[in-house]
């Protein structure tokens, strides 16, 4: 008989890889019906990885979604499978040890059977408790071999990876090829080599079609001995995403493998609704960009997971980017121009940043330190002066060693920003917190939910929690969808490119005047003058700067994002009266998915404090002034 391959549907993955957002819960019971009836799958990814965060963000409880989501694949024997990052649990960030662990308990009682977990640096020690709480819960431990192609990440590199995994507890292992780039031979060695070391190890292929080399790629792990294929469908396959079922179904027929039929009239069905999905609401959230494969990304390598991501930010970037040059009569750039200048950065910076797998979070690592070096050298400025807190705690081996040798700048810039490397237990790092968050949600008269999964939900995103909670969060989407929805009636584009965010309504909400050295703040009403909500709370744009009093002077932001005045609550920030040296942290700027440690470039003492904390700032916009 022929060697059966079993497919699995990574219909959560289909859509981060395209863009922002997930379809809602309602919508997601709807195509649940038509992907059973396809009848092809043992498997479908449902939660995850961005999974929870994105239904925070758009005001929708993430633990209501995932009980509801499994519900109908758990009734009829379908396995559901989350993707999970280790340290990171389900966020971008490490996570104390006893929140894992309660992570994967509400999990395992929400329906989810499977536990995809990565490292994104491949390092067996930050897996251990995965896999350990996963087996405890009553999920499938399978550790996932992050795959990207470098001088040091070769065959045998990975199948001694597996090999440690499997010795840790991994009951399954799968090949996650997060940018596509894995060379189809050589993931064909791959599975092989494990299988001839672990013939009873269940192995899962998992490659995104980013560059074209997936399709391939799935064959040869077929080949190889594996004994599931991810795939996508349409209307969200290849592009970004996955190679499409229909295409990897037909291939491994024809190759001589048992698969199981295609229902086509259910497969139709659930087409045309991730479609509709798509015209409601999904679609102003896909940027055109991700559609398409690009096999520019063989040489940096990204991973098509975060493509959607990438190119909101650039949306953003450009545009800052383009005010800065028409300031200076420079000729402005396109998109397509500064994501060719980031291809070529992420060359030049990966192997200098010690060769880190490209997935998340150490992807969004490479990419903004990568992004930051392309824009200071447009700028006329040096490389390296933007690295954020996370991606230093990745240099310094707080995140678990690093696969390759960090370049001599790097070594050199820690040296002289005095900065320690580790090397423990990343885990030890961050101490358990859940009887802090306990206490706060009491305080806060709030439920912690069946099997404690609230209290879960709010240890592991605490401020989109809470903006979920106040209703902040809701209000914030509904007010971006309403505007998105107007920039395309405005301008007849399709609803399937993002639309630029609005630009802040220009004029000055205060001026500080100095007389006799005495500082006052003077609001100015505009009367019936509409502003935007974002012009409401964004720190003076650079135009502004200009009609305030020359005796003060500017610190400005380098970046635009989510200004904070603290990252956590045991920092103290910056007061009115503060001395400020130069050199100085005056704020945060969350940006990118990191957080980025603001100095100031001069000295003198805090005469006014203009950006908000939690409230977006522009880039050039005034965070303080000194006198």
């Amino acid at each position: 008989m022929n060697k059966e391959i079993k497919l699995c549907l990574v219909y959560r993955d289909m859509w981060q890889s395209s863009g922002k957002y997930m379809p809602r819960l309602d919508q997601l019971l709807q195509v649940a019906e038509p992907i059973i009836e396809m009848g092809c799958f043992s498997r479908v990814e449902t939660n995850g990885g961005g999974f929870e965060q994105i239904s925070l963000l758009y005001g929708e409880n993430p633990n209501k979604a995932v009980r509801g989501w499994t519900t109908p694949f758990n009734k009829v024997g379908i396995q559901t499978q989350m993707l999970e990052r280790g340290l990171n649990g389900i966020r971008m960030s490490p996570v104390a040890a006893d929140i894992r662990q309660l992570m994967f308990k509400v999990k395992q009682q929400q329906g989810t059977n499977i536990a995809r977990s990565f490292d994104g640096l491949n390092n067996p020690q930050n897996l251990a408790l995965s896999f350990q709480y996963a087996r405890e819960a009553g999920m499938i431990a399978q550790g996932a071999l992050s795959i990207t192609h470098s001088p040091v990440h070769t065959v045998e590199y990975y199948i001694k990876l597996a090999d440690a995994y499997i010795d840790l507890g991994a009951e399954e292992i799968c090949i996650k090829d997060m940018a596509g780039i894995g060379r189809p031979a050589s993931i064909g060695r791959m599975v092989k080599g494990i299988k001839d070391r672990h013939p009873n190890i269940i192995v899962q292929y998992h490659g995104h079609s980013t560059p074209g080399f997936s399709i391939a790629s799935s064959l040869e792990a077929a080949r190889g001995g594996a004994d599931y294929v991810d795939v996508g469908m349409e209307p969200l396959s290849w592009g970004t995403g996955h190679a499409d079922l229909l295409s990897v179904h037909e291939m491994l027929k024809d190759a001589g493998f048992s698969v199981p039929d295609i229902n086509t009239e259910a497969y139709m069905a659930a087409r045309a609704l991730s479609q509709s999905f798509i015209d409601d609401f999904l679609g102003y959230y896909i940027n055109k960009q991700n559609r398409f494969m690009n096999s520019l990304l063989i040489g940096p390598g990204l991973p098509g997971g975060m493509m959607g991501s990438l190119m909101a930010d650039l949306e953003k970037n450009v545009a800052s980017l383009n005010r800065w040059l028409k300031k200076r009569n420079q000729p402005e750039m396109s998109q397509q121009d500064l994501l060719l200048k980031l291809f070529d950065e992420v060359k030049h910076a990966w192997p200098r940043l010690g060769y880190p797998p490209l997935v998340t979070p150490y992807s969004q690592y490479v990419k903004n330190v990568s992004l930051m070096n392309a824009i200071q050298l447009i700028k006329g400025q040096e490389r390296w002066s933007m690295i954020d807190e996370n991606t230093w705690n990745m240099i310094l081996g707080k995140a678990g060693k690093l696969p390759g040798e960090l370049g001599e700048e790097i070594l050199a810039l820690a040296k002289a920003e005095d900065r320690t490397f580790y090397e423990g237990n990343p885990q030890d790092l961050y101490p358990n917190e859940l009887d802090a968050f306990r206490q706060k949600m009491q305080e806060k008269g709030w439920e912690f939910g069946l099997d404690e999964e609230e209290l879960m939900e709010y240890a592991m995103h605490p401020r989109q929690y809470e903006d979920y909670k106040s209703g902040k969060a809701k209000d914030a989407f509904n007010k971006d969808l309403a505007k998105r929805r107007a920039a395309e009636a405005d301008s007849g584009t399709s609803s399937t490119a993002t639309a630029a965010p609005p630009v802040p309504a220009s004029g000055p909400k205060n001026l500080t005047i100095t007389v006799d050295g005495v500082a006052y703040k003077v609001a100015i009403d505009y009367g019936d003058t509409a502003t935007s909500d974002e012009g409401e709370s964004a720190a003076a744009p650079a135009e502004e700067r200009e009609q305030q009093p020359t005796s003060l002077t500017p610190i400005t932001a380098p970046l635009e994002g989510t200004f904070l005045l603290t990252k956590d609550t045991g920092e103290v920030g910056v007061k009115l009266g503060d001395q400020i040296k130069e050199g100085d942290t005056i704020g945060y700027i969350e940006s990118m998915k990191v957080i980025n440690a603001i100095t100031s470039d001069k000295a003198g003492k805090v005469a006014e404090i203009v950006a908000k904390h939690g409230e977006e700032i522009e880039e050039d916009g005034v965070i303080i002034y000194l006198s």
